[in-house]
């Protein structure tokens, strides 16, 4: 099919399917299938938004170089969703329920990616990931100087940064031309789903937002200054609202799915918006905490900041706008510890992040003079620092493997209240704080967060981005009015609470977590720069 392969990647045969006993008497349902950064998720919800099913598939990221992340959209993206459908609809089968009970398709991803495709869909080369890929430095800084930092940030409504996928795709033409040469669109990862369910190429108004700078913010359209120093927009999806239903399954992708044809498809959206939709996060000020490989804040707003630090959409249906703020790393940099330093990965995984959940809870808060920062990744919000590192200071001899983990998880939190404090600062509002993600699986860290931040957060299990796809999937379908009315379909959650003692201790450790940053930045932007430093 014309798919240059240039690395590979190890796919886990593993899927999972729970069914949900409910009533399925002359139940209608919704499939929302998200992709995530190491795995994809699929729910069957009924039209009553209880949970009947769901299934999970695990995959690899791929990491050609420091710098780099990619996933294979043909094997992980539609693999992974193909699989998902045929798993829930084999189990559903069982419950008397056919693809025919099934009334709308909701599709999220991680986003934004760079995925160029030929005429016929099919993909050029992996796709080029999110933040977490750095790669296209040296185009920020092309496109700052040729467009202007002020300008970029009235149009655009933020500053360029490795989460903007503008400087990725300007990277494929300076760096890959033969792709570029045959590339027919561009496509991120809920546009490629939709793409192989319907034949129709379009993209949310809200991650569209962030192939910044070619979105014009005010304008809710490409931007064609923008679009003609770096791609023609005819390359560029077409903007559609997340919950519109932009196609329905044809017979190719019937056959790959098991879904009947016909079945309405909505455009869908990034993985963190329909996190928050499925975390009952839709009002002005609600404000969600992602906490996952990565951390994505969003909240909702009437009114968007003009500083330019932070990344600015339409929300997900016309009217409110959404500002949004992560971190490069959260559940990626305990998943290291936990292979490198933590007792190995494989079948013990679970019980491997049980026994470190625990030796950090034996230690004390501060984690007696250890201070980490979490820039494994280097860091998105609000620092913008692709060469940023993680850093460990203060260690001793009488540190443990537990003193380090629990130093790890405190970081993460000092980085969360740092994008908060700075969006306080925008004067960008953060009201009722909600925790979804894998993340939150771990109460010592979710405690730790209340801690630090000083503040109540509520942590809802949800069933993830999947079940927000299928809230999408429900407004598209015409079973719910607007995202608003979904808040009836969230669970209940648990609520932590800051200790007043360990506030006080967490808020006199703050200012030398910032401090350690800019006192060693100078350094750790050398080291980023280690690998160019060859001997003669």
């Amino acid at each position: 099919m014309g798919f240059r392969r240039q690395y590979t990647t190890h796919r886990f045969d593993r899927s999972r399917v729970q069914w949900y006993k409910i009533d399925t008497t002359l139940m209608k349902y919704l499939l929302g299938v998200d992709i995530g950064t190491y795995s994809s998720k699929g729910v069957l919800l009924s039209s009553e938004g209880e949970l009947a099913a769901e299934a999970s598939v695990e995959h690899d990221l791929i990491i050609p170089q420091t710098g780099y992340a990619e996933h294979d959209a043909e094997h992980t993206w539609w693999g992974d969703f193909t699989t998902i459908c045929r798993t829930i609809l084999s189990a559903a089968s069982h419950e008397s329920v056919v693809a025919g009970d099934i009334v709308a398709v909701g599709v999220s991803g991680i986003a934004p990616c760079v995925l160029p495709v030929d005429r016929g869909g099919r993909p050029l080369r992996n796709a080029i990931l999110y933040g977490v890929d750095t790669r296209a430095t040296a185009e920020i800084d092309t496109l700052n100087n040729d467009l202007g930092i002020d300008w970029i940030r009235e149009h655009a409504g933020t500053d360029l940064d490795s989460q903007s996928a503008g400087p990725k795709i300007l990277w494929l033409r300076n760096h890959e031309p033969d792709v570029w040469e045959k590339t027919h669109a561009f496509m991120t990862a809920s546009t490629y789903l939709a793409y192989r369910l319907t034949g129709a190429c379009s993209i949310d108004h809200y991650t569209a937002a962030f192939y910044s700078p070619l979105y014009d913010l005010p304008g809710q359209d490409w931007n064609k200054r923008a679009v003609k120093r770096i791609c023609p927009d005819k390359r560029l999806p077409k903007p559609a609202w997340a919950t519109e239903v932009i196609g329905t399954v044809h017979s190719e992708a019937s056959g790959a799915t098991g879904l009947a044809i016909g079945t309405p498809v909505v455009a869908g959206t990034a993985d963190a918006a329909t996190e928050a939709v499925g975390a009952g996060v839709t009002r002005p000020g609600d404000t969600m905490l992602m906490i996952g490989s990565s951390v994505f804040i969003i909240t909702w707003t009437s009114e968007l900041p003009s500083d330019g630090l932070f990344w600015s959409a339409p929300a997900l249906t016309p009217g409110p706008c959404a500002v949004a703020a992560g971190m490069a790393t959260a559940g990626s940099v305990t998943r290291w510890f936990r292979d490198q330093l933590g007792g190995g990965a494989g079948a013990a995984q679970a019980a491997d992040y049980q026994r470190l959940m625990e030796d950090a809870a034996r230690i004390p808060p501060g984690a007696e003079g250890l201070l980490a920062l979490p820039y494994f990744s280097g860091e998105r919000t609000p620092i913008s620092d692709p060469r940023a590192r993680g850093v460990i200071a203060g260690l001793t001899l009488s540190h443990t493997r537990a003193h380090i983990y629990r130093a790890l998880l405190e970081s993460v939190a000092y980085g969360v209240r740092h994008n908060l404090e700075a969006l306080a600062e925008s004067d960008v509002p953060t009201a009722a704080l909600t925790a979804i993600g894998g993340g939150t699986k771990n109460p010592v860290w979710m405690q730790i967060f209340s801690d630090v931040l000083g503040r109540e957060i509520t942590v809802r299990h949800t069933a993830g981005a999947s079940f927000g796809d299928a809230i999408l999937a429900a407004v598209g379908a015409g079973i719910l009015p607007d995202l608003v009315h979904a808040k009836k379909w969230v669970p209940e959650g648990t609520v932590f609470r800051p200790g007043a003692d360990e506030h006080r201790l967490y808020d006199s450790i703050y200012p030398d977590y910032l401090a350690l940053y800019t006192g060693t930045r100078e350094i750790i932007h050398r080291l980023a720069d280690q690998p160019e430093r060859k001997l003669p």
